[in-house]
């Protein structure tokens, strides 16, 4: 649970900094900061991906560790794409959105006004909560009791929070009581399946988890818009590949 504290405290703090500034936050800032955490992922995603080379698969595995690693990730995206794992979630954040808010016309000043502590706990929610990072973040923090996804995810939130609550107010900051049941409980449920799991299970998780990272971080440097969503069922294709492995 350490890297989901971290996240929720890093969103209080972004926020809290944010409303203290208002709109004084320059937009080229943000783009700067982004661009660098999109550097950083990407390199983190690929240091990731490397594991499908690593001991670990190739002791259980031998020379088909690659190929594992690829039939998972062909199959959890087919899966993905059939179920349109990211449209589901678009539509639940639009839903949640419109339910909370209503359909009352966004350009106009003082319906937006009156709706700002809603929007900035509804928005900030669904990007701290909604994504794949929050996903990969909790198995890693649940099976390996180590956070580093989860550390870069803090520090991705806590700017966007701060960017937010600039814009919004301190409704941003309530985002963390969310993010808090939602990662938490994912990083619980993978602790508990840790004494289920072996060595080359996790690392199979790790490298798939690092090619979605990788897609991540093309997504945030705008480089290539990845369905990452959407190739989230790999996450448990390949440990499963790796149980059955004869």
């Amino acid at each position: 649970m350490t890297g989901t504290l971290l996240n929720v405290s890093a969103i209080v703090v972004g926020a809290l900094t944010g409303a203290a500034l208002g709109g004084r936050l320059p937009e080229r800032v943000r783009g700067s900061v982004t661009d660098v955490l999109g550097l950083f992922v990407l390199v983190l995603g690929v240091a990731d991906a490397l594991d499908t080379f690593g001991p670990e698969l190739a002791d259980r595995l031998g020379r088909g560790a690659v190929l594992v690693i690829l039939g998972s990730l062909l199959v959890g995206g087919i899966v993905g794409e059939v179920v349109d794992i990211e449209a589901r979630l678009t539509r639940v954040g639009e839903r949640l959105r419109d339910a909370v808010m209503g359909r009352a016309d966004r350009g106009a000043d003082g319906e937006v006004a009156r709706h700002r502590f809603v929007e900035g706990f509804v928005v900030t929610t669904l990007l701290v909560c909604v994504g794949p990072l929050a996903v990969l973040g909790a198995l890693e923090d649940g099976l390996t009791a180590g956070f580093p996804l989860l550390s870069v995810k803090s520090v991705l939130d806590g700017f966007a929070a701060l960017a937010f609550a600039s814009a919004l107010g301190l409704g941003v900051a309530f985002a963390a009581l969310p993010l808090l049941l939602y990662q938490g409980g994912l990083t619980l449920l993978a602790s508990g399946l840790e004494p289920w799991t072996s060595e080359a299970m996790v690392a199979a998780i790790g490298a798939v988890g690092g090619f979605l990272v990788i897609g991540i971080g093309l997504r945030l440097l705008e480089i290539r818009a990845i369905r990452v969503a959407n190739l989230l069922p790999a996450l448990v294709v390949a440990p499963l590949v790796v149980a059955a492995w004869p």
